[in-house]
């Protein structure tokens, strides 16, 4: 009799939890169908902070920011000043300088305040502002890559008529073409959120991207989904086949000019390494967010750690690939230093 009415409470208890349950799924659905009025305000879910642990992140992501603009600081000053140093690589260097910045300033900012005031909330234009800029981070890296690679292959290949070829003028359209390409497209890709009623307001991200905000909508977004597929990999397919191919003509040509003279075949490798060592450390940062997805037993704050790598792995690490790589600006660099260390004794 006992054991009857403990299993008649529990089918009750049962019973109504799964009636709970549905009022829930129910009550979400309502939400979900409503959309959102403006001014719409998001909120960034970031990571997953133990209390008191903020202020040390917090400290961790100012001198990974620190670094970032120091290091890109010094490189584009440096440049800037040299006039030895307004050369076609250099400028391109700058850049990609640029666009290292733009990168970071677009993520890291807000994650400080995110560790150090737990502000969570992100406006409507905001929200698009950031997403806008880090997909241009993205895009315009390869494609300023893909005439780095262009202005090596020349080089190189053609090294007497060089200089007719990479004038001053082909060199700045080069440039502002590769930046053109990639404003376009991503102004294309964010333009279907015009209008787009959102439904939810939760981003669970550390920052704002396309596709995390495209989930939001009330509705399937296909159009955006294709699109977005499509110029991923168009441009990532084919900046790697152009740089490839350039490659492949760069080795060839420096190893039969090598035959002759060993030096010839040193140098043209040398002046192919910076550029090489920041695409292969761009495109393994960005693999890993691939891989890491690809393990579901992976903590949500190491994916979220590891999605935000490509941001600031190669703006802290290209400054120092430069230095190391280019004796050129390394020597200018220590000049600079030595000449203002001299003028203040």
């Amino acid at each position: 009799m006992f054991f009857m009415k403990v299993l008649t409470s529990l089918r009750l208890s049962i019973k109504c939890c799964l009636i709970f349950r549905a009022l829930l799924l129910w009550m979400e659905n309502l939400t979900m169908g409503a959309p959102l009025k403006q001014p719409i305000v998001f909120e960034l879910v970031g990571f997953d902070v133990p209390p008191g642990q903020g202020p040390f992140l917090f400290f961790l992501a100012l001198c990974a920011y620190t670094v970032v603009l120091l290091g890109n600081g010094v490189v584009i000053c440096v440049i800037v000043m040299d006039r030895n140093l307004h050369r076609p690589m250099f400028v391109m260097i700058c850049h990609l300088v640029v666009c290292d910045l733009l990168g970071a300033t677009a993520v890291l900012p807000r994650l400080m305040i995110d560790f150090l005031m737990g502000q969570k909330t992100i406006f409507y234009l905001s929200a698009i502002a950031q997403g806008f800029c880090v997909h241009t981070y993205g895009t315009a890296m390869q494609t300023i890559l893909g005439v780095m690679a262009y202005d090596r292959y020349i080089a190189v290949c053609e090294p007497l008529r060089y200089h007719s070829i990479m004038t001053s003028a082909r060199l700045h359209s080069c440039c502002a073409l590769a930046w053109i390409v990639a404003l376009l497209l991503i102004a294309g890709l964010f333009s279907f959120h015009v209008n787009l009623p959102y439904c939810s307001r939760i981003i669970q991200h550390v920052y704002c991207s396309n596709k995390i905000m495209m989930n939001l909508a009330c509705a399937p977004t296909p159009v955006s989904d294709i699109y977005g597929l499509v110029i991923t990999w168009t441009v990532s397919t084919s900046m790697f086949i152009f740089i490839a191919l350039s490659y492949i003509r760069i080795l060839q040509a420096a190893f039969k000019q090598g035959r002759t003279d060993s030096s010839v075949r040193s140098k043209a490798l040398q002046t192919c390494a910076t550029h090489f060592i920041v695409y292969v450390v761009y495109e393994v940062t960005t693999l890993i967010i691939v891989v890491s997805y690809r393990f579901p037993s992976t903590s949500q704050n190491m994916k979220k750690f590891l999605g935000m790598l490509f941001i600031i792995a190669p703006p802290a690490i290209n400054p120092i690939i430069y230095g190391m790589v280019s004796k050129e600006l390394r020597t200018s660099i220590f000049q600079q230093f030595s000449t203002r260390t001299c003028r203040k004794n």
